[in-house]
């Protein structure tokens, strides 16, 4: 999953680097306290379901099918 939080950095000419570092934990820990809460996850996928639908898919795969074989089933 890639990380999606923005990189703070403070550009401000005036401040001192502990004024700085100062604001940027301000924001972040505000942006932890404000953030919406995770969805909740859903019951897990059959295990047989889950393959069904990966058999279902078209796939142009070069080779021999996952159960090495050479032919496709069909």
């Amino acid at each position: 999953m890639p990380n999606r939080r923005p990189q703070l950095e403070i550009v401000a000419p005036g401040a001192t680097p502990e004024e700085a570092a100062a604001v940027v934990a301000a924001l972040e820990h505000f942006m932890r306290a404000t953030a919406p809460t995770p969805a909740p996850a859903g019951p897990p996928r059959n295990p047989w379901q889950r393959t069904a639908l990966l058999e279902g898919a078209d796939r142009d795969v070069a080779g021999p099918t996952p159960w090495g074989d050479g032919m496709p089933w069909g």
